[in-house]
């Protein structure tokens, strides 16, 4: 019995073994089926375009939104830009006069002499004047002139719209301003000398760009805000003794002194010709002697 014993608990021993790893690999196949591994995963789906522009800042796409909704506010906040100028020539019976009235008309209309030019012959007198006027008292300026001072000999009007030549230049510099910003901030990252020396150069131009527009539409505001008129105050002179300071007397000096002045002139011309004094008796001497010989 006890030699029976012995072989079928050595047995049991044996069975037992065998099945405890059967159990083990059953309970890992399990795992493996209820959780499979991270390398057979399918990939996210990609985070939409929304979150990549919050987590990463503005794209291309995004920048060049920006510029072209800048672009179109510009665009929609200028107005008409309209420049305005005239010029008048007006005969008056007195400039001194009508200086005065000039300068009640433009502190009527708030206006300014930008420059002015006088100019007295013995003929007339003319008083040139460059006004420069509000946009707004342009019209009354023209119709004051026209109304109160003289005889208007000559009148001209023009309007230039420079609307559309404004809101390019807008723009442009709009876009150059963001740029700029662009480039300098890729300075401060910037590593290396060359790297460092072509942005500054980009930056320099950029600058030197933007200077030139500004320029530009401060110029057009200018020209805009206020309108510009050339004005011109004639009066003729009358040529009499009775009426006018040059008298007979006068005239006959002024006679006397041009007709010596005609003579000194035609004496120099003659004698400006001396060469071909010259040249004549000794052309004349030649052909007599030629001639003398021809005879013998």
């Amino acid at each position: 019995m006890r030699k029976l014993f012995i072989p079928l608990f050595c047995l049991t021993l044996i069975h037992c073994n065998k099945q405890e790893p059967i159990q083990v690999k059953a309970d890992l196949a399990e795992v493996l089926q209820e959780k499979p591994s991270d390398k057979y995963l399918p990939p996210p789906p990609p985070p939409p375009k929304e979150e990549i522009s919050k987590n990463y800042g503005p794209t291309a796409t995004s920048i060049s939104n920006t510029t072209e909704n800048k672009s179109k506010k510009n665009t929609d906040i200028i107005s008409k830009k309209i420049i305005k100028n005239g010029n008048l020539i007006i005969q008056v019976g007195d400039i001194k006069k009508a200086q005065n009235q000039t300068t009640e008309i433009l502190n009527k209309n708030q206006a300014y002499i930008q420059k002015e030019e006088f100019r007295n012959t013995d003929t007339d007198e003319n008083l040139n004047l460059v006004i420069r006027v509000p946009h707004k008292n342009f019209d009354a300026l023209i119709n004051s002139f026209s109304d109160g001072i003289g005889s208007v000999l000559s009148k001209n009007i023009s309007s230039d719209d420079v609307t559309e030549e404004y809101t390019d230049v807008s723009i442009k510099l709009a876009n150059k301003k963001i740029y700029l910003e662009k480039y300098r901030d890729m300075l401060k990252s910037a590593a290396t000398t060359k790297d460092i020396l072509e942005i500054q150069e980009n930056i320099r131009e950029l600058e030197d760009e933007i200077d030139v527009s500004e320029g530009r539409l401060r110029f057009i505001d200018d020209r805009v805000n206020y309108s510009t008129l050339n004005l011109s105050l004639y009066k003729e002179k009358v040529r009499s003794s009775a009426t006018s300071k040059i008298g007979f007397g006068s005239r006959f000096g002024d006679s006397i002194t041009e007709g010596w002045n005609s003579f000194v002139s035609f004496l120099l011309g003659i004698i400006s010709f001396w060469p071909f004094f010259l040249l004549i008796p000794l052309i004349i001497f030649l052909w007599k002697k030629w001639k003398a010989r021809r005879k013998k």
